[in-house]
């Protein structure tokens, strides 16, 4: 089948069979590997990119329901250069360690952002509990989160 879909802004067209799912699209059709795929369950939370705004696990919904979406992954935060404040404050606040669940967690953490400019550490703890690291302890992706909402209402002052 031929979908066609939005990713980070440039329009895409792929055929896939009906049950390829949307992670094996992203990274195998399209090149964008920042999806990992770990459980392929739906549970850790790595696979999960911005359909239509919305944060989804995209191991568990098929390429075809995505079909004239428009969809966010992580290679979609950065610009120009420059890190995504989401990626730079992961980066000063040691809110990564081998990387593999980050995808994710900058993924849902920008949808919370989009959400909620203020959060609380326990909101930010409850808006990322869909995900899973192995390696954090999760304090530095807290903090991550606190120092980049910090940055972007002061952006917006």
């Amino acid at each position: 089948m031929r979908v066609s879909f939005s990713v980070n802004g440039s329009r895409e067209q792929i055929d896939v069979e009906p049950r390829r799912t949307l992670a094996d699209a992203l990274r195998d059709d399209l090149g964008l590997t920042g999806t990992h795929l770990g459980c392929e369950q739906g549970v850790c939370g790595a696979c999960t990119v911005l359909l239509d705004g919305e944060p989804v696990r995209s191991c568990l919904l098929l390429a075809v329901q995505a079909d004239g979406s428009s969809l966010t992954t992580v290679e979609g935060l950065a610009g120009d250069g420059e890190l995504h404040p989401l990626q730079q404050a992961f980066a000063e606040c040691h809110g990564l360690q081998c990387g593999f669940c980050t995808p994710g967690f900058l993924i849902s953490a920008l949808h919370l952002l989009a959400e909620n400019p203020d959060p609380s550490r326990e909101e930010i703890r409850e808006g990322l509990s869909g995900n899973i690291c192995r390696c954090t302890g999760y304090a530095g992706i807290v903090d991550a989160v606190r120092q980049a909402a910090a940055a972007a209402r002061q952006q917006d002052h």
